[in-house]
């Protein structure tokens, strides 16, 4: 795994994202060659062909990124990597016309764009071929070893074996622990021979993950941890394995001192002043893009039961601090007659007819680009609840306050890896997303889920 501003950034896709990006320019050296091919092809200056190749190499990144082609589950087969590229291409188009409509200086022309476009669908086809297949390779599966024999360990192999994170591991099993429960383990106890370092050589482990609950009476053997991890054997604790593989923060194997000492939570004023001109740019550029959506739905809630078009609700901030959040209306009028906070679901029967079709393409959280250009909330950030759920679930619920120390967002970590949350069990899924967020917040893993939100927004993935 790659760390890329405190985010985890599987090596396969960084891998394959450099090879295509490679085989995109190679498109378009060749793509250009092919187009003025014969006498003048000698007095072709391909540095000024070099502006609008990264263009074009952005936005079929881009595109593809807004498919899903470079998750974390990336591994697909052929067909379905055809199937993906068409849509890709499609949004990469839309974007390069618009980009060389509006710097006509920069573009490639459209003989030679429709020339590299199909090249480099050729060439991307082709990389993605082979290199799952050499993904697939037994020389890329890392040996581990888990040290511990309880439920943590359970939930740290089944992490790691639905390869989440394109890391394929071979789990040599789990050394058992002095007064823990041995029959959570998905694997075989290994028999120790020896210290730990002594039992990772005979099984060949690559790497120790400490999984171990009761960390008491000398459970965690740390003098034979530090030799391991001075001797080449990589040691990690639950809360990082679970960090690392899964994007999230477990809340079964936190403990206040990792979020105390570690790194992240970085609230520095850089940072605040970065997060907050990113918000204003980009919802900026949002509302007039998005007007004649906003204005269509204005349109059709009015017409459908003349009720209001607008819902203010109070909901919980930075801080604690409350706001009225903005949304366009999607429920009946009278959807909480009982006068009581109540969960909505994904097939609530409150919902009208035009407020199924707003939620299903995330149109009724357009107004809240105004509760972001006011500064009530982020682009992204931890989605904010209503007052009422937020006191109940900081009571119940380990670090559930933790969320606030940034601003709530119109999407986040939790939107596009969870799936629509409606209940105090959902609340706490959400929140390991959550707190994930909150540690590692930057530019970089914004930018990322911006993606991700096109990719539920267009294809319904995800929430």
């Amino acid at each position: 795994m790659l760390r890329i501003s405190n985010h985890y950034v599987s090596k396969v896709v960084t891998v394959l994202l450099v090879l295509e990006f490679g085989v995109m320019f190679l498109a378009g050296y060749i793509g250009v060659n092919l187009r003025f091919m014969g006498e003048y092809a000698q007095v072709i200056d391909f540095h000024k062909f070099l502006m609008p190749m990264t263009v074009v190499a952005m936005s079929i990144a881009i595109g593809m990124s807004a498919v899903g082609m470079y998750q974390r589950n990336i591994i697909e087969s052929p067909r379905l990597t055809f199937l993906r590229l068409m849509p890709s291409f499609g949004i990469a188009l839309l974007m390069m016309l618009v980009i060389f409509y509006a710097a006509p200086d920069i573009s490639l022309g459209r003989g030679v764009l429709a020339i590299v476009l199909l090249l480099a669908a050729i060439g991307v086809f082709g990389v993605r071929t082979i290199f799952f297949k050499l993904v697939n390779s037994r020389m890329l599966v890392s040996p581990i070893l888990f040290l511990g024999s309880s439920e943590l360990v359970k939930d740290c192999i089944e992490t790691s074996r639905n390869n989440v994170r394109n890391h394929k591991y071979n789990i040599v099993g789990s050394i058992p622990v002095a007064g823990e429960d041995s029959s959570h383990a998905l694997t075989v106890l290994v028999e120790p021979a020896g210290t730990l370092l002594e039992t990772a050589r005979k099984y060949k482990a690559e790497e120790i993950v400490v999984a171990v609950q009761n960390r008491r009476g000398g459970a965690l053997r740390i003098q034979e941890l530090l030799e391991c991890k001075m001797k080449g054997v990589r040691v990690t604790d639950a809360a990082g394995f679970f960090e690392r593989e899964a994007c999230q923060i477990r809340l079964d194997s936190l403990h206040p001192s990792w979020l105390v000492f570690g790194s992240g939570f970085d609230q520095s004023l850089i940072r605040t002043f970065m997060k907050r001109a990113f918000d204003v740019i980009i919802s900026a550029l949002m509302l007039p893009l998005l007007s004649p959506v906003m204005l269509a739905a204005v349109v059709s809630i009015w017409l459908e039961d003349r009720g209001p078009i607008l819902y203010r609700q109070e909901r919980v901030g930075k801080n604690g601090e409350t706001f009225l959040v903005l949304k366009f209306r999607s429920m009946r009028v009278d959807a909480e007659q009982a006068g009581m906070p109540q969960w909505a679901s994904s097939n609530d029967p409150r919902i009208t007819a035009v407020g199924n079709v707003m939620r299903k393409f995330r149109v009724d959280e357009l107004p809240q680009l105004f509760n972001v250009l006011r500064g009530d909330m982020s682009f992204v950030g931890p989605r904010p609840e209503r007052p009422f759920f937020v006191q109940q679930f900081a009571d119940e619920i380990a670090f559930y306050n933790v969320r606030h120390s940034v601003k709530p967002g119109i999407t986040g970590w939790a939107q596009v890896r969870y799936k629509y949350g409606s209940s105090k069990d959902d609340a706490v899924q959400k929140l390991q997303y959550d707190l994930y967020y909150v540690k590692n917040n930057s530019l970089f893993l914004d930018m990322l889920i911006l993606i991700d939100t096109l990719n539920v927004v267009i294809f319904g993935a995800g929430t």
